[in-house]
């Protein structure tokens, strides 16, 4: 998914909102002859980050998710900077996960987002570091939007 700005933020039901990462889209895939992480254009993000690569090895085999490489400054927040200078800020670098698209070689794909996201949470028990959930919300983004000015970054996703 390609995000696009829009004047006015999507409000009501059915609708979740993400906090806007600033780092590079990515997929993660773990099969029984280890793991892969690459773009969205299919180059390899293996030996850029390889402690992700490493924590990602404890996903169940066969699974493939959706998630974002972020570099997180001091305060917490996503630094694109950062990001470019992997080598030199390796331990600032996690992999916010935000969608599981197979799982135990099972897809996914075709069930509602929520329920793949309530999988995800009670499937990947993530204990390495540089691995992370990303948060969803379904208050209003314009109320989120104000409640998290400072916090990370002013932009969202609705999805």
């Amino acid at each position: 998914m390609v995000c696009a700005p829009v004047t006015k933020l999507a409000e009501g039901p059915g609708w979740v909102h993400e906090i806007k990462l600033d780092g590079y889209r990515a997929i993660a895939v773990k099969s029984d002859r280890g793991v892969s992480l690459f773009s969205r254009r299919h180059k390899s993000f293996d030996h850029h980050y390889p402690l992700i690569v490493a924590a990602l090895a404890e996903l169940p085999e066969g699974t493939v998710v959706d998630g974002e490489i972020v570099a997180l400054d001091e305060s917490g927040r996503p630094n694109f900077n950062l990001l470019q200078n992997f080598r030199s800020e390796a331990s600032r670098i996690h992999y916010f996960i935000f969608d599981l698209l197979i799982c135990n070689d099972r897809v996914l794909t075709k069930l509602p987002l929520s329920e793949r996201r309530r999988l995800m949470k009670s499937l990947l028990k993530l204990s390495s570091t540089p691995l992370r959930i990303a948060e969803q919300f379904e208050a209003s983004a314009n109320d989120k939007r104000r409640e998290r000015k400072g916090a990370f970054t002013a932009s969202s996703v609705s999805l």
